[in-house]
């Protein structure tokens, strides 16, 4: 009987392509993407890993360079021998010529931009220091002889009190000199050879809402506003005194510097 003829598998037809947009336009004229006849190939993700880093700021810099410093001068003193040593003074010597180096440049800068040199309002040398406190001296003393209209002193002692003794004095010849009223008022009851036209304290210091009890103690009384305002306690000097009235009285508070 004879065989029956063997039959030759056939590969699956492979699936038609999935036809997109117009056949005029995208098969016979080949106008591609611009019908929207082929997909627009998606773009390959951007992986993080591949992305550059970042650069490390000025202050990541220094704060490196600090950190570095740090532990060089640590392991010199822990193991002190010729390598961590020498390491340590190399990079500290490099560190100070950097620092000399910005210093430099600092002073030129002030130099060319005199609005951030701060030796232009409060000098520093010798001969414009001198200058400047002869100026702020006639200023001062222009306005403390003007004060006296508005501002009185109160003036706390003690017979007791050795610093008193000292201070009397020097607070009686401020007042005279710019015409100051001042109110001497003894704590304890006791007098004063400077100022024998005293008042003995019932409850003054407390009425102007003063609570340090020390002596002696120099206060300004603004007949303006009726405010006490603590110029100082224990022995100040004449100068000192005169300076500290006339800031409290003609200065804002960071207006000097």
């Amino acid at each position: 009987m004879a065989a029956a003829p063997s039959v030759r598998a056939q590969p699956p037809a492979a699936p038609a392509p999935v036809q997109q947009g117009d056949r005029f336009y995208c098969h016979d004229r080949k106008l591609g993407t611009w019908f929207y006849c082929e997909r627009p190939k998606a773009e390959a993700p951007t992986s993080p890993a591949s992305a550059a880093p970042p650069k490390p700021t000025a202050a990541e810099k220094l704060d490196a360079v600090t950190a570095e410093l740090r532990e060089l001068k640590a392991r010199a003193i822990l193991e002190p021998t010729p390598e961590n040593v020498t390491a340590y003074i190399r990079f500290q010597r490099a560190q100070l010529d950097r620092a000399s180096l910005f210093g430099d440049v600092w002073q030129r800068a002030l130099w060319q931009a005199p609005e951030l040199d701060y030796t232009l309002q409060r000098p520093v040398g010798t001969v414009a220091k001198q200058v400047w406190s002869d100026a702020r001296k006639v200023e001062r003393d222009q306005a403390l002889d003007r004060i006296g209209q508005r501002y009185g002193l109160f003036y706390f002692f003690a017979q007791g009190c050795g610093a008193c003794k000292l201070m009397s004095p020097i607070v009686k010849a401020v007042a005279d000199t710019h015409h100051m009223t001042i109110r001497a008022i003894s704590t304890d009851g006791g007098p004063s050879e400077t100022f024998p036209r005293y008042t003995v304290e019932t409850n003054q210091r407390a009425a102007m809402g003063l609570t340090a009890k020390t002596t002696p103690a120099v206060v300004l009384f603004d007949s303006a506003t009726r405010n006490a305002i603590p110029i100082g306690y224990g022995i100040i000097a004449a100068d000192e005194l005169m300076e500290r009235i006339f800031l409290l009285t003609q200065r804002k508070a960071g207006s000097d510097y």
